[in-house]
């Protein structure tokens, strides 16, 4: 089948807005929609790379201010995206420290869990160690991924491609460092996402005496940020913290889907942190859960810390049970 373009959309559906920055409730905002082919410079992208050649999986890289290098995107479309004129779910996929935009293809078969199904998957570069922030300090330029993801490329994605622009339509998973940036997102932009998913994502920047925090910014330091960091070194920004730490956003999370995943072995995860520590801040967030009433789903397994292929076809199940329907 002979790839296309993404179609024009003449409006855009809007229970989340025109752009990822508008609260809950700004329904009713019209607007007319680029095309990718206009390179997307109403939300700060400009496209300087394409790939739109296989059916399912289309590539793009961007420039933009946000990021002090051309992040790439893979969005991977269901197998029926050119024919049916359908609109679908998304959901937004996000890798883990040390990795990009195309782990997902290369290593965890997200092609074969998603065949048949009618969900687009979006799965952006995050940073070698970027924790889905906009950091405190940085040596080496931008590196503001969550303005890149929330402010530009989710309404990109909405602007371009057949989606659910709403609540109901969106859903945010990740591993690891992605993981915590799917909770985060899902805390901080409450009305975006009606389900997040975990996969060995910390759930704490506070817990395991400080553990994560101490992760991000000494991980940022080393590979993302030329010795700058994520939160603040030696004292971290308390404020920034708090904003984006998953367990003090806890009201956030009633009435979405949560899925949540850890290993039970203490493996050690780029010499910064182990396993533990991600077991440790899920177990205290399912407590803060509890203890307000708000349901989730939980699987703590066998092993140390990498994606679970069953458990994630478990999880896009899950999600495409949760979302509006294709």
């Amino acid at each position: 089948m002979t790839a296309q373009h993404p179609s024009r959309r003449n409006i855009l559906r809007s229970a989340g807005g025109l752009t990822a920055a508008l609260a809950l409730g700004a329904g009713g905002v019209l607007a007319a929609a680029p095309t990718a082919a206009a390179a997307g410079d109403g939300f700060g992208l400009r496209i300087v790379d394409r790939n739109e050649n296989d059916p399912r999986m289309w590539y793009y890289r961007f420039q933009t201010d946000a990021i002090g290098w051309n992040p790439g995107v893979n969005v991977l479309l269901p197998d029926d995206y050119h024919w049916s004129g359908r609109t679908y779910p998304v959901l937004y996929l996000l890798h883990g420290g040390l990795e990009d935009f195309i782990t997902f293809d290369a290593h965890h078969n997200i092609r074969g869990l998603t065949a048949s199904k009618g969900l687009i998957v979006v799965m952006p570069d995050g940073g070698r160690a970027g924790w889905y922030s906009n950091p405190v300090a940085s040596a080496v330029g931008p590196r503001n991924w969550e303005h890149f993801h929330m402010s530009q490329l989710l309404p990109w994605v909405e602007a371009n491609f057949r989606t659910y622009a709403e609540y109901d339509g969106r859903a945010v998973s990740g591993f690891s460092m992605g993981g915590f940036g799917a909770l985060k997102y899902t805390a901080k932009y409450y009305g975006h996402f009606a389900s997040v998913s975990a996969h060995s994502g910390p759930a704490s920047l506070r817990g395991f005496n400080g553990a994560v925090t101490h992760w991000a910014n000494l991980s940022s330091a080393a590979v993302e940020l030329g010795g700058g960091s994520v939160y603040g070194m030696p004292f971290w920004d308390q404020a920034r913290v708090s904003a984006d730490n998953p367990i003090e956003r806890i009201e956030s999370y009633r009435n979405k889907r949560v899925f949540l995943v850890a290993g039970t072995s203490p493996e050690d995860i780029q010499g910064y942190a182990n396993e533990t520590v991600v077991l440790d801040t899920q177990r205290e967030f399912k407590a803060n859960l509890d203890r307000v009433g708000i349901r989730y789903e939980s699987y703590e397994v066998p092993g140390g810390h990498f994606v679970r292929g069953d458990l994630l076809e478990r999880d896009i199940n899950g999600v495409i049970d949760r979302l509006r329907k294709a």
